[in-house]
């Protein structure tokens, strides 16, 4: 179901005018450092929704031969697939290694984005991904950014494992600047009370002064330190790393 306000029309990733933002930079980084050791070097890999490709090269780099898939040619670079989540144009046990970074809250149903990139892995293949978390932190931003929900860390693994995967890590991230997330999210709330809120082509990401960039990056390094040796148990977004069986 789609949530209150929800509307399609959402095109392409912030990220593909403003790849240096601070949160896509900080992101590649814990995603890496939390995720990485779950994917092989050297199999073939695909990234969906590789419009955030700055936050996927890590991946990339890890992989003989990589492909690129986004629903938007903006993301694509010139040399990846045009297609949908929903109905990858793949044949079955076609790659080592999945990643959907910030992919499957825009997939309605989510169950069907995950059978098809179970389908597309071989056996002993691993899906990394990443959500938002906390439905109670929708806001217009939300709407704007096309998305249909927010995860908990229970919520996501009940979607994987829903989908014949066995999960292997789920923890939440950017818990360091997550007091910041939920003052923003507060405001937000308060700000558009009342406002019908629309998806939009590409989103506009905040302006943040290089200042508070620097802060922002320094107290997400807490995060990717942590991730070396624990999970987290709060944070905006939930990252997993699961595998086919």
């Amino acid at each position: 179901m789609t949530p209150a306000g929800s509307t399609p029309g959402h095109g392409g990733s912030p990220s593909i005018a403003t790849p240096d933002y601070w949160w896509y930079q900080a992101r590649t980084r814990l995603l890496e450092q939390a995720l990485g050791r779950f994917v092989d070097p050297g199999g073939q890999v695909l990234d969906v929704g590789s419009a955030d490709g700055p936050s996927a090269a890590w991946f990339r780099a890890r992989a003989a031969r990589g492909t690129a898939l986004d629903i938007d040619p903006r993301g694509l670079g010139g040399d990846g697939v045009c297609g949908s989540a929903t109905a990858l144009p793949f044949a079955a046990a076609s790659f080592d290694a999945v990643a959907a970074f910030d992919v499957i809250e825009h997939c309605d149903p989510e169950s069907l984005a995950l059978r098809e990139i179970h389908r597309v892995l071989r056996p002993g293949g691993v899906l990394v991904a990443s959500v938002p978390a906390y439905q109670w932190a929708w806001t217009d931003f939300d709407v704007a950014n096309g998305h249909y929900r927010r995860y908990t860390r229970a919520r996501l693994v009940d979607a994987v494992t829903a989908a014949g995967f066995s999960v292997e890590r789920t923890t939440y991230a950017f818990t360091s600047v997550f007091p910041m997330f939920v003052a923003e999210r507060l405001v937000r709330k308060v700000r558009d009370r009342g406002r019908t809120a629309q998806a939009v082509d590409v989103v506009a990401v905040p302006q943040v002064p290089r200042p508070l960039h620097h802060t922002l990056m320094a107290l997400c390094r807490i995060d990717e330190r942590l991730l070396a040796h624990r999970d987290l148990p709060f944070g905006s977004s939930v990252l997993v790393a699961a595998r086919r069986g």
